[in-house]
């Protein structure tokens, strides 16, 4: 068992974290808080958790937050933090995407580092904003890709890194659910509702949701980057507003192809993110409802399957690796692992020392690169399928 954040901070106070959104019947909030303290690295102090002040304190009371830290609005928020001798040092921002931007700019403005869920923001051009923000003031910025945390990902990475699959040729991501077979967010559900508004969600639906994931693990575990993508997005459920069905052919820089496939009515599956990359040496497959297996296959060998703790596994999944061999290790560990990293790049950037390499995020520019990657899927499928190089 490699984390040992508790010990490594021994003698170190935690660190200070406020948070935007994540209040009362908010699912990812939640999630984003026992990241947080899994590690014992971070505190809950101060939030803005609902744009209705009202539902903010009472969510904030829930939680034990000192009444002169439950914030009404993130602004009211970001002035009265950064003025404070114990102010936040970092904010989680756990909001609906079309608060992404506006939120970071902020707390960056405020001198406060920041972890963002995914995706960055609704637009390229709001993504380009806060990538020349957060260069101008130097502070940490995380995005809660939370899938690059688990440990067979990071072994998967390094192998691919250090050849075991040769020559890359082949890239398959898929990503597949079956929550919205049904137009839930009729039902006024919250979490179908914003996800499927083009005001709160984007331009894309089911290509923000999910397909970013699948495409960001693709790019995390290949290390390869995307030269150009053919696109189908489908909305088949009748009077949805976004799609919620996403097929790409993808063209990656160096010659190799694949495809990405991501569904939310794809009914049977539940949270099918399975990755597959295929060299000129071998192939590694990987599925996120399996996350503690990696199959490996050497060209004309057995098919092989690495475990998280078993033989064959490498420096780099013992890393981020917390329980014994055999117990599962996953979702809520691998948003932890994202935390730990980021508490790692936050004490660095404090002490202004340079972050060991061994500490991976996903950071700013891998979210200018998914909503690059949205963009061009949104305009080819508008133009019925035709190729867009991404720039």
């Amino acid at each position: 068992m490699a984390i040992e954040a508790s010990s490594e901070a021994a003698g170190v106070s935690r660190i200070r974290l406020g948070m935007v959104g994540g209040g009362q019947g908010a699912f990812i909030g939640a999630v984003h808080r026992i990241a947080a303290r899994l590690d014992d690295q971070f505190e809950l102090v101060a939030g803005a958790l609902s744009s209705d002040p009202r539902r903010a304190k009472a969510s904030a009371k829930e939680l034990g937050l000192a009444d002169d830290r439950a914030y009404g609005s993130f602004e009211e928020m970001a002035t009265a933090e950064a003025a404070r001798a114990d102010g936040i040092e970092a904010v989680a921002i756990v909001t609906p995407n079309h608060m992404h931007a506006p939120v970071a700019k902020a707390f960056l403005e405020a001198g406060i580092h920041v972890i963002c869920d995914k995706p960055l923001t609704t637009t390229v051009a709001e993504a380009e904003t806060l990538v020349a923000l957060v260069n101008k003031t130097g502070k940490v910025f995380v995005l809660t890709h939370n899938y690059t945390g688990y440990p067979m990902i990071r072994q998967a990475r390094a192998m691919i890194a250090n050849g075991d699959l040769g020559d890359i040729r082949l890239v398959q991501a898929e990503y597949l659910q079956d929550w919205l077979t049904l137009r839930l967010e009729a039902s006024g559900q919250k979490q179908a509702a914003w996800r499927t508004d083009p005001a709160r969600s984007g331009a894309g639906g089911c290509i923000g949701d999910i397909g970013t994931h699948a495409y960001n693990l693709a790019c995390f575990v290949t290390g390869l980057e995307l030269d150009q993508l053919l696109a189908q997005l489908s909305t088949f459920v009748e009077g949805r507003r976004l799609d919620d069905d996403v097929q790409i052919l993808l063209k990656w820089k160096g010659g190799a192809k694949g495809m990405l496939w991501a569904s939310q009515v794809a009914v049977g599956n539940e949270n099918g993110l399975t990755l597959r990359v295929y060299g000129t040496k071998g192939g590694l497959e990987w599925a996120q409802e399996q996350p503690n297996h990696l199959w490996f296959t050497p060209y004309g060998q057995p098919r092989q399957l690495l475990t998280r703790s078993g033989a064959g596994a490498r420096a780099e999944a013992a890393r981020v690796t917390r329980v014994p061999s055999g117990h599962p290790e996953g979702y809520l560990e691998g948003f932890a692992t994202i935390y730990a990293e980021a508490a790692r790049a936050i004490r660095a950037a404090q002490a202004g020392q340079t972050l060991d390499s061994s500490v991976i995020f996903p950071t700013i520019e891998d979210g200018l690169a998914g909503m690059k990657f949205i963009d061009a899927a949104v305009k080819s499928s508008a133009a019925n399928g035709v190729w867009i190089r991404l720039s």
